[in-house]
């Protein structure tokens, strides 16, 4: 048994959910394997081949799953690489480097290189929002835009939560339920297919508990590329206005929004995100035939 599950028979259950759901990818897709020196990374490709490549980054808890009801849209214009991080519920490695040293930077470097990208616009959530930041700013040269999704490693990150789970878990599948709706912000019922299988996966896995490294005013100013930072109001993880007058202050040609009633999980954002992704001239864009300068 992997050490990021509480047990055999919980890794298979979410193992299983997990090709179930892979299974319904909406577009046609690529199931790749990248050998890197973490281990075994896995990565679901979509969208034409010779389209721009879009790096997509999910957080913690989550595996390729939290991009399916945006892959659609973004498939259309780009070269989609959906990663499982390493150490995190999908089909990768579950190795777990230290956050407080270059290892992810350079786990990521051979992702790329396994994918044959040199350079890509990059989407990422939460832990996946660190990881990016992380890596934008070590490799500026390679990330050409960055919109982050309530992204660790900038607003105090708020530990309360942590305590609420805790005081739920022994309910069973109920609390935990409970106290990913109240963590996560899926508390309206046309989110309840989301938050179920939320649940399941947090019923059954390890995520990491400890604080994200902050990222400091002189590495934030590193990121010359195009930014985008939304982030909820009502965050139960991370301080969003923090955030916010962070971002604002040291990397000032940014867009940042505060979405003042959403928790941590920013859903239904896929078009806002596009647009920013296809903004000229800062990329070329796939017009379903060439590439070509919109």
């Amino acid at each position: 048994m992997s050490a990021i599950y509480k047990s055999e028979a919980g890794e298979r259950e979410l193992r299983r959910h997990y090709q179930e759901g892979l299974r319904t990818w909406p577009v046609p897709a690529e199931q790749v394997r990248v050998p890197t020196r973490e281990g075994e990374t896995f990565v679901v490709v979509s969208g034409p081949k010779d389209a721009p490549p879009l790096l997509l980054l999910h957080g913690s808890g989550a595996n390729a799953m939290m991009w399916r009801d945006d892959i659609a849209s973004w498939a259309r214009h780009f070269r989609t690489y959906a990663v499982d991080l390493i150490g995190e519920p999908g089909l990768s490695a579950p190795s777990r480097p230290p956050l407080s040293s270059d290892a992810c930077a350079l786990w990521l470097d051979d992702v790329l290189a396994g994918l044959g990208i040199t350079s890509a616009s990059v989407v990422a959530s939460s832990l996946g929002g660190w990881v990016a930041l992380d890596y934008a700013s070590r490799r500026p040269e390679r990330v050409t835009r960055l919109a982050l999704l309530c992204p660790g490693g900038l607003g105090r990150q708020k530990m309360g939560w942590l305590v609420k789970a805790l005081l739920l878990h022994p309910w069973g599948r109920s609390g935990v339920r409970r106290s990913v709706a109240s963590v996560a912000g899926l508390e309206s019922p046309d989110v309840g297919h989301i938050l179920d299988s939320v649940a399941l996966t947090f019923l059954h896995f390890k995520p990491r508990t400890e604080q994200l490294p902050r990222f400091s005013d002189d590495v934030l100013r590193r990121l010359t590329m195009p930014v985008l930072v939304m982030v909820g109001g009502r965050d139960a993880m991370f301080d969003s206005e923090g955030t916010a007058r962070l971002v604002r202050r040291c990397v000032p040609h940014a867009t940042v929004n505060v979405l003042p009633e959403v928790g941590h999980a920013i859903l239904g954002q896929t078009d806002s995100v596009l647009e920013f992704l296809r903004d000229r001239p800062a990329v070329e864009e796939y017009d379903g035939n060439k590439q070509s300068a919109r």
